[in-house]
């Protein structure tokens, strides 16, 4: 090799190899954005799916599984919708039994309003179809809308405030 092309060789070498850090770096910092968009998107859908549980469990009651049902609203709130749901179970349980209820919730939809750290706000859509088994009392759909307020706590979005709209 000749001296000048070993001048002409050391900076194109210094070139590609600075381009080839700067692209990696570029790489690095797009991978992070993606990683960061997916995160907020999973929160996103969490807090959606949580308010959207809860709600099927208000309304999902059967009279012969009413303890586990009421279970799994406790499940699914924290703060003052809890206490307020621990409040009324007795008479949620009993009214239940006696009139045999038989409720079915279907999810309509869900919209997601805020999400700021750990505090969310989804308005959620449900209907419900409510019997009574034994009765000649023809069935009712009854159709709910919610503003609910969720909170994470421990990892999970729980209800803490639902406010029928």
């Amino acid at each position: 090799m000749t001296n000048l092309s070993l001048r002409l060789g050391r900076p194109l070498i210094l070139v590609l190899a600075g381009l080839l850090v700067v692209l990696a770096v570029a790489g690095l910092w797009i991978g992070a954005q993606e990683r960061d968009a997916q995160a907020r998107a999973d929160e996103r859908r969490a807090a959606i799916d949580a308010a959207g549980a809860h709600a099927v469990s208000l309304l999902s009651l059967h009279y012969k599984t009413v303890d586990a049902d009421a279970r799994r609203i406790l499940d699914t709130s924290t703060g003052a919708a809890r206490e307020e749901y621990e409040a009324n179970l007795g008479r949620l349980k009993s009214t239940t039994v006696a009139n045999k209820v038989v409720q079915d919730g279907v999810l309509r939809a869900t919209g997601l309003v805020s999400l700021t750290g750990s505090a969310a706000k989804v308005l959620v859509v449900a209907d419900v179809d409510i019997r009574w088994e034994g009765s000649k009392t023809p069935p009712q759909d009854r159709f709910y809308r919610w503003s609910m307020d969720l909170t994470k706590v421990g990892g999970v979005w729980l209800v803490s405030k639902a406010v029928q709209v």
